[in-house]
Parts: C-alpha cells; sequence; structure tokens
C-alpha cells in the first residue's frame, strides 16, 4: 500500500507539471495580450505594465519564475484584481465551491446507489422504468436549464427558497441538486447496467446456490463487484464537483471560484487561470489517490496487481 501510495504521489506531481507547463505555453501562443481591449491603450503603458508583471523578460525566464513561485505557494498577481495576488482569490473563494461541490457529491451518491440497485432489482418493471427515465432527463437536460427551471418554478412561483444568496440552507438547495442532477443521473444508470451483469455471472449464481438470501447475495457479492466500475468514474466526477461548476456559480449568483475563472478567461488574466487551472488539476489528482484507495477496500486483489 505505502508503494501504491508513494508510486501515485510522483505520477501525481509529474501530472501537475505537465498542466502548468502546458497552461503557460498555450496562454502565451494565443494571439492577443492580457492588456489588449477596444480601447487601445499608449505603447508606453502597454510597456510599463509588461515591466511590471515581467511580461518584458524571455519566455524561459517567465517560465521558471512561474515554477518557482508555484513552488512556494505563490501563484503569482491577478492582472484585472489590482492589488490581489491569485492565491488570495482562491483562499476566499475555493471553499465556496468545495462546499457546494461536496454537497453535490454526496447527493449523487445517496441518490444513485439506491436508484441504480433499485433498477437492476426490478429489471424490466415499472420501477425500473420510472429510474431510468428520470436518469434519461438529468443526463440530457443542461444544468443551466435546469437551474433557471428551479428558479422559475421554486423559487419565483412558489417562493419556497432562496436564490442569489449563500448564507444560510435555503440558499444551498437548488444550486446543489442542479449541479448533482447529472452526475446522479450517470452514476444511476452505470451502477444499473453493472448491476444486471454481474447479476448473471457464475460466483453469483453460486452463492444463491449456497442457500444464501437474495438480499446477502446482491449486497455482499454483486454490489462489491459492481462498485468498481463506479468508483472509476467518480474520482474526476468529485474533482469537477468540488470545484463546483462555473455555471452553476455564475446562474444562482454563488461567490464561488467559477465566477472569477470566467471573468479571468475574458479577461486574459493569465496568473489567475493558470491558478484555477492547477487547483483543479489538484483535486482531480487528489481524488483519483482516494479512488485508488476505496478500490483497495472493495477488493485488495487490486492493489496486489499494483
Amino acid at each position: 500500500m505505502l508503494h501504491l501510495l508513494l508510486k501515485r504521489c510522483l505520477h501525481g506531481l509529474l501530472v501537475l507539471w505537465v498542466v502548468a507547463t502546458l497552461t503557460f505555453l498555450l496562454l502565451r501562443i494565443a494571439p492577443g495580450g492580457p492588456f489588449d481591449s477596444e480601447r487601445k491603450l499608449p505603447p508606453e503603458v502597454i510597456a510599463n505594465l509588461e515591466a511590471k508583471y515581467h511580461l518584458d523578460e524571455p519566455l524561459w525566464r517567465q517560465y521558471l519564475r512561474y515554477l518557482g513561485g508555484v513552488a512556494h505557494g505563490d501563484l503569482g498577481p491577478s492582472y484585472k484584481y489590482l492589488d490581489r495576488g491569485v492565491t488570495e482569490i482562491i483562499a476566499e473563494t475555493l471553499p465556496t465551491s468545495l462546499v457546494l461541490g461536496s454537497l453535490a457529491m454526496l447527493f449523487a451518491v445517496l441518490v444513485a446507489l439506491p436508484a441504480g440497485l433499485l433498477a437492476a432489482y426490478f429489471r424490466n418493471s415499472l420501477i425500473d422504468r420510472c429510474c431510468m427515465s428520470v436518469a434519461a432527463l438529468g443526463i440530457s437536460l443542461p444544468n443551466f436549464v435546469l437551474g433557471a427551471l428551479l428558479i422559475w418554478g421554486v423559487a419565483l412561483q412558489l417562493g419556497w427558497l432562496q436564490i442569489g444568496r449563500w448564507d444560510d440552507w435555503s440558499s444551498v438547495i437548488l444550486p446543489t441538486i442542479t449541479l448533482a442532477a447529472a452526475p446522479t443521473a450517470f452514476l444511476a444508470a452505470l451502477l444499473r447496467s453493472t448491476l444486471i451483469e454481474t447479476m448473471g455471472e457464475d460466483f453469483v449464481r453460486t452463492a444463491r446456490a449456497k442457500g444464501l438470501k437474495e438480499i446477502w447475495v446482491i449486497a455482499k457479492h454483486a454490489l462489491l463487484h459492481s462498485l468498481i466500475p463506479v468508483l472509476t468514474v467518480m474520482g474526476p466526477l468529485a474533482a469537477a464537483l468540488l470545484t463546483g461548476s462555473f455555471v452553476v456559480e455564475y446562474v444562482f449568483a454563488i461567490p464561488g471560484m467559477g465566477r472569477f475563472f470566467i471573468t479571468a478567461v475574458t479577461d486574459r488574466d493569465y496568473p489567475l487561470i493558470m491558478g484555477v487551472t492547477l487547483v483543479y488539476t489538484t483535486l482531480l489528482v487528489g481524488a483519483n489517490l482516494i479512488v485508488d484507495l476505496l478500490y483497495g477496500l472493495v477488493d485488495p486483489r487490486i492493489i496486489r496487481v499494483e
């Protein structure tokens, strides 16, 4: 297990370096500059700004300066939000995105697992058709459309919940449901198909032949084996949810990291774009590491093979 953790950590550091390098190069290669605007600035003003942010230096020196800052936890200053560092902006906004993503992930797991289990156990029944119909709707409906419908129906027409705030539980429910809808539907459909296939395997038939109760056959044998494909997709899915959805945060006016990322892209705020990208990559690597550990709990043979 220790060898696997060390191997995964080294692999994660390599991924972070590759992502940081590619992001840096792609932003520099893209046409235009961070200080381009509809109202063209005088050349001397642009020269002073580039000197202030070291953009007049050779590309290799900018790259080394950037890597050195990342190694010391300094992601550089924001070009758009003056006198504010990228690390400061992320530290203020990331907790909100993490709370939203964690609630959405918890909702997805708590709803998808029972739904997929019921749909597989009552295959081709009314319960199965209802669960999969809702799942198909959740996968196909974009989250910005679902969010707008929930705002109009639940908040504006019925007046049950608050919107446009992030200060109590009533303002959290609608964004959580909106963000979790598609992952919930996907996980439920994946678990159903995997569980149906597993229930036809020889080891499941053997367990039934031994006289075990059906509930134990499913819970102890079929379900554990079926969770492996679900865990595989939960790594990147958890990272995506934990960083929050940029669209969901924008629709519900949530003060999370997504709002700053959107403005950073439109304003060509290089340090902020690279900082948010590194945060997302770090969460993705961490989520995949947790999934690897969960593999060992579900099936220890996977760890032994590694």
